[in-house]
């Protein structure tokens, strides 16, 4: 089991959705770009009752149109099946350190948006990206769903928790 002192330390990369064979392989939905990014990290902490506990993932693989992989210590269906629904997570200094102005989606969920008029639109809550564009989706006294682009995010100040936009009140 391992500990971390602030929740901050995580970030969530995918899920475990299901089973997979009989030798205690896991089924998972990952939320990195590239979904099959996620077997580049070999240390896993999955989620289970507010406790996480660490394993070594031994082998992932695209499996048809999902993923699956083996974690040391699950070897059979009964014990991979405690895990169904548990969050997969590793520890952001575990991530690859980014370039200038580039953001990775869990640093700017959270912060504040605020547009060029001085307008605070709320926080945002999460982010999707369409293929085209990765979109903000920013909840305060509505839902407003904003282009995460360089015509549209002016500036962001991680170290304030603000994001400046480009947007009309109205939209």
């Amino acid at each position: 089991m391992t500990a971390p002192s602030t929740a901050d330390e995580w970030v969530v990369l995918g899920r475990v959705a299901g089973l997979y064979g009989v030798q205690g392989w896991i089924k998972l939905v990952s939320y990195t770009r590239h979904r099959e990014d996620i077997f580049n990290y070999p240390r896993w902490r999955l989620k289970r009752a507010d406790e996480w506990h660490e394993f070594t993932l031994l082998e992932g693989r695209a499996q048809g149109k999902g993923l699956a992989a083996h974690l040391e210590g699950l070897n059979d269906r009964e014990r991979a099946s405690q895990w169904i629904g548990a969050d997969i997570a590793v520890l952001k200094t575990e991530l690859p350190a980014l370039g200038p102005g580039v953001y990775y989606w869990s640093q700017l969920e959270g912060l504040k948006v605020v547009n060029m008029d001085g307008i605070e639109f709320g926080r945002v809550s999460h982010l999707f990206d369409t293929g085209a564009n990765d979109v903000l989706v920013v909840t305060g006294e509505r839902e407003r769903l904003i282009p995460y682009t360089r015509a549209t995010v002016h500036e962001v100040d991680l170290a304030a928790g603000v994001i400046r936009v480009d947007w009309d009140a109205d939209f």
